[in-house]
């Protein structure tokens, strides 16, 4: 039963993530607010865990929290859970697109999920942004911002942006660091 219950989940996740892995975190919130076996806090780890990890974010955190949830087993059916929906509807429109190449409609839907996947990531970005830089359980409205966090961020963003050097490189400085700091 486990199983199924993780497949369907990861289906709709997959069917209604557009924009890629980072669209699926909003879905992944939703099942942290449900379900006890699953917080904004792992989801955070996990997070972290899937972008160092080779391969889609969004299987890798469909596979990680299929894992925590049923095992092994759960990590896979969670992970095809989440493409089955993207394979049936390719299959669907490779079919039929030919036909409707040129059709105004079929260029308006495609038109309109454009923003829709913008939105989704821009909201999975500010989720996973809050996640690391801020603290709700803080006793104090000063300790609500983790300052080693966020000088952490600006420094990468900073070097990120000014040096561009493979992603590889910034994960192991970010891991280094957080090592350093005892984040």
């Amino acid at each position: 039963m486990k199983l199924l219950f993780l497949f369907a989940q990861f289906f709709k996740i997959g069917l209604f993530s557009i924009g890629g892995g980072y669209a699926t975190l909003p879905f992944l919130y939703e099942m942290a607010d449900k379900y006890d076996w699953l917080s904004a806090e792992k989801i955070g780890d996990m997070l972290a865990v899937a972008q160092s990890l080779p391969g889609a974010i969004g299987v890798n955190l469909s596979a990680y929290t299929g894992f925590q949830y049923a095992g092994i087993a759960g990590g896979l059916i969670a992970s095809l859970g989440l493409v089955s929906p993207s394979i049936i509807i390719i299959v669907i429109i490779a079919r039929v697109l030919n036909a409707f190449k040129d059709s105004k409609t079929v260029a308006s839907l495609f038109a309109g999920f454009r923003p829709a996947g913008a939105g989704l990531l821009s909201a999975a970005a500010l989720g996973a942004l809050a996640i690391s830089l801020y603290n709700p359980a803080a006793e104090t409205l000063s300790a609500m911002l983790r300052r080693k966090e966020c000088i952490l961020f600006a420094a990468l963003f900073f070097l990120v942006y000014k040096f561009k050097k493979h992603p590889v490189v910034y994960i192991a400085l970010a891991g280094a660091a957080g090592a350093i700091l005892g984040l």
